[in-house]
């Protein structure tokens, strides 16, 4: 067992009592970043709201101060925090982080993907200079994503892997976000899953894209197969039929096993030469709470090096370009 997956497993041991937090952004994300601090003990919480409308009641019930009328109006009046946690509509994610920092603000964990473009999240990175700034890809956080990193390195390494991230185009609320979310749905969404596989198997160091088809709204295409090779040199490939059946899902293979983290917050594995896939049994600190959020609030709130867990700008705006490059944004 690797010392960060038994950390993982242990955060709720962990005594976060006298930290304090604020969290900018009353949508349901927000909510659960609310309910992850509350799980870790945290009791001196903030959350800045733009109406509050949504999360009014929850603030109530759960005794949290609530200031309404946006981040702009009542950031000055914040004392500084162990952690503020960004979470707004996705074009007030940087200025509001910008913001946090004019204020003393220091250890900040932004929403992902932090930035539509890679080359704002690049040039934010820029400007950085002892603040702490990390991307909450909650998923790179998962207990079963670190279980498989263990279960891997144990068998030597991964040889390949491939990926899926088809997107169900008839749940999507088209009416939550402005139009430029949708139009480069490959990152506001899909680079959720991508971000895992790559975790596990490094950046690319050369990949072949293609796109085909297209959508009113997604104008670069439909449908997106490529493969590629990592910087481990690992071989890859992936395949992405938006509106078609299945779902989001990683494998990765060794020499002993295949893995399936299908879906992404479970985990399986086949062995070599059979095709029967068994259940990979791994634990959770709070299994009642949304897989990734508790977990990577704990790395940002806990005095130790696990924040390279969760990317930082610069590696985020690397995700932004790879995935630029997968849907052709570019």
């Amino acid at each position: 067992m690797s010392k960060f997956y038994d950390w993982l497993i242990n955060i709720g041991s962990l005594d976060f009592g006298n930290r304090s937090a604020l969290i900018i952004g009353g949508s349901e994300i927000s909510k659960q970043y609310a309910m992850a601090l509350s799980n870790l003990g945290v009791k001196d919480l903030v959350i800045i709201a733009k109406t509050g409308t949504y999360i009014s009641d929850y603030c109530k019930d759960n005794k949290i101060e609530l200031k309404t009328g946006g981040f702009e109006k009542n950031l000055s009046d914040i004392n500084k925090k162990d952690l503020v946690i960004v979470a707004p509509p996705i074009q007030d994610t940087i200025p509001a982080t910008k913001m946090a920092i004019k204020n003393n603000q220091s250890n900040i964990l932004i929403e992902k993907p932090g930035s539509l473009y890679s080359k704002d999240l690049s040039s934010f990175s820029q400007e950085m200079d002892s603040e702490e700034i990390r991307i909450a890809y909650n998923r790179l956080a998962y207990p079963n994503l670190h279980k498989l990193k263990d279960l891997c390195e144990k068998e030597g390494g991964i040889t390949s892997c491939r990926f899926t991230f088809t997107e169900r185009l008839s749940t999507m609320d088209f009416e939550k976000d402005i139009p430029e979310v949708y139009e480069r749905w490959g990152i506001s969404n899909s680079l959720h899953v991508i971000t895992m596989a790559l975790d596990l198997i490094g950046l690319p160091k050369e990949i072949h894209c293609n796109q085909f088809g297209k959508l009113a709204w997604h104008p670069t295409g439909s449908i997106f197969v490529g493969n590629g090779i990592s910087e481990n040199d690992i071989p890859f490939s992936y395949h992405a039929d938006w509106g078609s059946g299945g779902r989001w899902g990683v494998e990765v293979n060794t020499k002993e096993n295949s893995y399936q983290l299908i879906p992404l917050e479970d985990l399986y594995a086949c062995p070599r030469d059979t095709g029967t896939w068994n259940h990979v049994d791994f634990e959770k600190a709070f299994p009642d709470i949304k897989q990734g959020f508790v977990e990577e609030v704990a790395i940002m709130l806990d005095n130790n090096d696990h924040k390279q867990i969760l990317p930082s700008l610069e590696q985020g705006s690397k995700f932004n370009n790879i995935a630029e490059e997968i849907f052709g944004y570019n």
